[in-house]
């Protein structure tokens, strides 16, 4: 009799659900930029060392930097596939792949990458099963706003980029650079100095920090002073991964998983991004161009076409009410104080 209770509970225990209770567990965080980038410090290592408090313990976070594990057009389907346990991913770097969030890289929409990081992730969130239903969406940020870099000028308006090779940062300006008449090279930025100094490239397009960051402040020394678009950064966890968590771990992750850890997270780097302008102001060899009436009238009119572009694309990959959506995000971006022009 006692041999089969111990064998009815070791059955009992095998079969128990493996997320009944705690478990130690180790997962890779997979990301692009270097390991000296703002958002190493400042957004990584204290989300990973947060999430490990909380854990007490049983929660540690590797973080892997600058395309260790794969490339940076890669980590969405890095983190899908479970070649990372957390993929790091620029969605516009698979232009047209990812509509609804591309709203995030339109011009004109931003005034900063700390509260509208926060807006941005509350009204994604409506949507990221619908288009990222393959990974656990967990965090969503955007970078301070950025411009163009060139390496000669004049770079004021649309039409400066006629016949020029430049550097994307994201779908959507790329679309916008070639309905201004240039030519979009398309290579994710660790790669930026590379074609820039080879000349495949006469611009590229990011924030202020980031040009010094990747070395190409000595190549590009003309720019066009206007905060004109952002970039919009998803946190993708494996779905098996995620759902495999013990209930106390999920816990700790979702509590990882916010719209206030988007802007935490997003403001470290904002700070850098932005504390960097006065540096190239003040730079005897660098040249900022502001755009004249006609000029700031012609980006307007770019800004209005992608406007309509997104609200055709995002039709077609099934969203209900473009219009409505954008309506929506905007609003929440005025609320929260990062509306373009507040």
């Amino acid at each position: 009799m006692k041999n089969l209770l111990l064998t009815a509970v070791a059955a009992t225990a095998i079969s128990a659900p493996l997320t009944a209770s705690a478990q130690d567990v180790t997962l890779a965080l997979s990301h692009w930029v270097p390991p000296v980038h703002a958002l190493q410090p400042t957004g990584f290592e204290p989300w990973a060392e947060s999430i490990n408090e909380a854990s007490d313990g049983r929660i540690q976070i590797d973080i892997f930097p600058a395309q260790q594990l794969g490339a940076a057009p890669d980590h969405y389907d890095m983190a899908r596939d479970g070649i990372v346990d957390i993929g790091f991913v620029n969605p516009g770097y698979q232009a047209g792949r990812f509509p609804i969030i591309a709203a995030a890289e339109l011009p004109f929409l931003v005034s900063n990458a700390t509260t509208a990081s926060k807006a941005l992730h509350e009204w994604y969130m409506q949507y990221a099963e619908q288009e990222m239903g393959d990974v656990h969406v967990c965090l969503v940020h955007l970078h301070d706003p950025g411009t163009f870099h060139a390496t000669e000028g004049p770079i004021a308006g649309p039409e400066d980029l006629a016949g020029k090779n430049v550097r994307p940062p994201q779908g959507t300006i790329a679309k916008m650079i070639s309905e201004a008449g240039g030519s979009p090279v398309q290579v994710p930025v660790p790669e930026m100095r590379e074609i820039l100094s080879s000349g495949g490239a006469d611009m590229t397009v990011g924030p202020w920090n980031s040009i010094i960051l990747f070395g190409v402040d000595d190549v590009v020394t003309h720019h066009l002073d206007l905060p004109l678009y952002s970039v919009a950064f998803v946190y993708a966890v494996n779905k098996g991964v995620y759902e495999g968590l013990s209930d106390e771990n999920r816990a700790v992750i979702d509590d990882h998983c916010t719209p206030e850890w988007s802007q935490q997270i997003a403001t470290g780097w904002a700070e850098v991004e932005s504390g960097s302008y006065p540096d190239f102001a003040s730079r005897e060899n660098h040249t900022l161009y502001t755009p004249n009436d006609e000029q700031m009238a012609a980006w307007n009119e770019l800004s209005d076409s992608s406007r309509a572009n997104w609200f055709e694309e995002a039709a077609e990959a099934g969203l209900e009410d473009p219009e409505a959506a954008l309506a929506d995000l905007e609003e929440r971006l005025q609320e929260a104080g990062g509306a373009f022009g507040q």
